[in-house]
């Protein structure tokens, strides 16, 4: 039996466009997430605490790479 390859989904380049620049999506949701978590929008995300982390990963996962794919 031959087993398909489960397919990745191509890497997001880490480009920030001349165009967007500030507005790019990550960046957006970036404000966003401190905003709601009451974290300074100058801390990194490699910055976070556990909990953080966690709720910071699910919110890219979730918005960044759109819907999942079954």
């Amino acid at each position: 039996m031959v087993q398909e390859k489960k397919k990745d989904p191509p890497p997001v380049e880490n480009i920030i466009s001349d165009e967007t620049g500030q507005f790019d999506l990550r960046f957006v949701l970036w404000r966003h997430f401190c905003a709601e978590n009451n974290i300074p929008v100058e801390t990194l995300p490699s910055q976070l605490d556990g909990k953080q982390k966690e709720k910071w990963d699910e919110l890219k996962a979730d918005r960044l790479r759109g819907p999942r794919q079954k």
